[in-house]
């Protein structure tokens, strides 16, 4: 296992770093959310507004819950990368569940 090197500085930004923990968990409390990014709750909850603006999430309420899906087909903003789509950035970044054929892992 390799540790982690703490420099003051990471490639991912705060956004990227939520919209992977609400893939990962879409069910995650906001409160959850910012303790693995470590941001504040309010920090967490202005990214989330952030991402649903711009359309790279939905927001469901289930009772007193919130259930977040991602959207997949959303392009990079920066003109750099803006011919890929973030569902690049989540397979790289979160387990992929899907079978496999043949049902071999």
């Amino acid at each position: 296992m390799v540790a982690p090197v703490s420099t003051g500085w990471t490639f991912l930004t705060n956004h990227a770093h939520v919209l992977l923990v609400i893939a990962r968990d879409p069910e995650a409390r906001l409160r959850d959310v910012a303790d693995v990014v470590g941001v504040t709750e309010r920090a967490a909850q202005a990214i989330v507004a952030d991402l649903e603006t711009a359309g790279y999430l939905t927001r469901e309420r289930i009772g007193r819950r919130n259930r977040y899906t991602v959207n997949p087909a959303g392009r990079f903003r920066h003109p750099a990368e803006a011919e890929h789509r973030v569902g690049e950035l989540l397979a790289l970044f979160t387990p992929d569940t899907r079978p496999r054929p043949g049902g071999r892992d």
